[in-house]
């Protein structure tokens, strides 16, 4: 788990998962952010593995700016969400579009991952 800035909040409980193919936040996240929901686009690509055994409808999509690092080294980039209407136990997860903006290398013996410096 790792805590970015999104948008304007810190959330504190974003999931990492280099295996997932997008970036998911959920429902209750965006209404907690307080983000205006004339943003989403709507979009009708259904996704498979995120609710066992289902396929999945997203609700829409947003792009969101997204801040990791501390003042002396940090990175901010703007990537697309996939909002979803379903509870989950995180803000919010993100997948390999994460990892290739960011261009970060994960480390899960450590629970890490290292990002380019300035």
């Amino acid at each position: 788990m790792v805590d970015p800035i999104v948008g304007t909040k810190h959330l504190t409980k974003v999931l990492m998962d280099g295996g997932i193919g997008l970036n998911i936040m959920y429902t209750e996240t965006l209404n907690a952010m307080g983000t205006d929901w004339s943003c989403v686009r709507p979009t009708g690509a259904p996704f498979h593995g995120i609710v066992l055994g289902k396929q999945a409808v997203p609700l829409g999509q947003i792009n969101l700016p997204v801040t990791f690092g501390d003042p002396t080294n940090y990175g901010t980039e703007t990537l697309t969400f996939d909002v979803v209407g379903f509870h989950g136990t995180y803000h919010a997860i993100l997948g390999r579009p994460f990892y290739v903006k960011f261009m970060v290398v994960p480390n899960y013996t450590y629970l890490k991952f290292k990002m380019p410096g300035p």
